[in-house]
């Protein structure tokens, strides 16, 4: 009761001068807005971080053979890169054999959904009679795209059989279509389209068509000169380019069976030890987008936090304007101190009555400040091209940090007020004691002097 009782004298107290409390509490407004608009954005960013990647595949590893090294770093995608001065040329046997990697495949079957393997061919133009297209050819297997997704528009994938007989066929963007066919996807289908790679020209057929989607090619040039990706059988590209055999990398697609890609990837390493035990100048060495991931989202939280600590310097300026509007209200109410002490009131229970009101007033400035905080940093996410995530762990926090700042920055101002009420007296005695302390003071002017705060009070 008594607890209720302080509460409605401190909002009393709080209407009575409603001005002085909302200038008072605008320093942990303005404190806490800061911090919660910084970690929306920030919680906003790594969302979207974390929803990019998931559509990059965040379940996919890369594997990839690389200079081995005697001392490693780690990269701040999750790449072990070796430090050594060896500058050995990647070599055939060096490269990751068709053997080792249907061995994997067969070894982690139940893990692994996919093994997608691609060659790049090079970059040219796709030409039918007068009209031309820019693309850059990539050789991929049927199971490319469990890695890569697309949306296929008309036709088929690359299949199997495709590679099995290293057919002539080619996979196109709508870009290449409206280009070469007047953007007519069913009628590309089937037709031949000559690839001009430095002069050399072959023959390929259409047998699918797929959404070009902007920002995933290299060419962000005008419509009709970007450049998008075209994708034919991975062993017509081999014979094409006279590859060698083998793979310096590629893309292992995990079953959801699999509970730690990380743990996972190391698993892929261990399996290539043996094959590399004898090579000095390479091993397997793995990458995945789950650590890119973290790795991301820990460097974004860490700026965030930095500043946000920045910006969280101003509730110190907050917490001292609290203190001192409280020593003003302990000043201003020096003969309430007193009533409150002759009628009895422990010095406890005036010492919580300005706590509380300490309390409630950086409360509601805390409240105040998530509010323009939420909206602050929704604006800011919208401007950047997020969707606004509210970081409810620093809303919580930020609220107990109000209470907190409450009861530090008023537990002086409090003291302050007991400590006044033991040199007070009410009213009614107050002309008695200022006689007495005159009469004294003409008696013995060093008495005097330390009797006078009495009669001042």
């Amino acid at each position: 009761m008594l607890i209720i009782e302080n509460i409605r004298m401190a909002v009393g107290s709080l209407r009575a001068g409603k001005m002085r409390a909302l200038l008072t509490m605008l320093g942990i407004i303005i404190g806490i807005g800061s911090v919660i608009a910084i970690m929306t954005v920030s919680s906003s960013l790594t969302t979207s971080i974390a929803d990019s990647f998931q559509e990059m595949g965040a379940n996919n590893i890369t594997v990839g053979v690389k200079q081995s090294s005697e001392q490693e770093q780690v990269s701040a995608n999750g790449m072990r890169f070796g430090t050594s001065g060896k500058s050995a040329d990647l070599e055939e046997d060096d490269r990751i054999t068709d053997e080792m990697i249907e061995g994997l495949q067969k070894q982690y079957s139940d893990q692994i959904d996919a093994i997608a393997l691609s060659e790049s061919v090079g970059s040219g133009t796709a030409e039918r009679e007068s009209e031309s297209a820019n693309i850059t050819i990539t050789g991929i297997n049927e199971q490319y795209f469990a890695s890569s997704k697309i949306t296929l528009l008309a036709g088929r994938k690359i299949k199997k059989k495709d590679l099995t007989g290293k057919k002539k066929v080619i996979m196109v963007t709508d870009k290449v279509v409206e280009n070469l066919f007047d953007g007519d996807n069913s009628a590309a289908l089937a037709q031949s389209i000559s690839l001009n790679l430095d002069g050399s020209y072959e023959k390929y057929y259409i047998v699918g068509v797929y959404k070009y989607e902007s920002g995933s090619d290299v060419s962000e040039s005008s419509d009709e000169d970007v450049t998008t990706a075209a994708y034919i059988p991975l062993t017509t590209a081999k014979e094409q380019t006279h590859a060698d055999e083998g793979y310096s990398q590629f893309t292992v697609v995990t079953s959801t069976k699999v509970d730690s890609v990380s743990a996972f990837a190391e698993q892929i390493e261990q399996y290539f030890k043996p094959y590399y035990a004898a090579n000095e100048d390479y091993e397997v060495s793995t990458s995945t987008m789950e650590s890119m991931t973290e790795s991301m989202t820990e460097m974004v939280q860490t700026v965030s936090i930095a500043i946000a600590f920045i910006a969280g310097i101003s509730l110190l300026v907050g917490g001292i304007g609290v203190m001192n509007i409280m020593l003003v209200s302990v000043t201003e109410r020096t003969r309430e101190i007193g009533t409150r002490k002759a009628l009895g009131a422990k010095n406890s229970s005036i010492r919580l009555q300005f706590i509380i009101e300490s309390v409630l007033l950086c409360l509601i400035g805390g409240i105040l400040g998530i509010v323009v905080g939420l909206i602050l940093g929704a604006i800011a996410a919208s401007i950047l091209g997020y969707s606004a995530t509210a970081p409810v762990g620093a809303m919580i926090i930020s609220v107990a940090f109000s209470m907190v700042i409450g009861i530090f920055f008023g537990y002086y101002p409090a003291g302050q007020s007991w400590i006044r009420s033991k040199h007070c007296v009410t009213n009614k005695r107050r002309e008695t004691l200022q006689g007495t302390v005159s009469y004294l003071y003409k008696q013995d002017e060093r008495l005097g002097n330390l009797l006078r705060p009495l009669a001042l009070c």
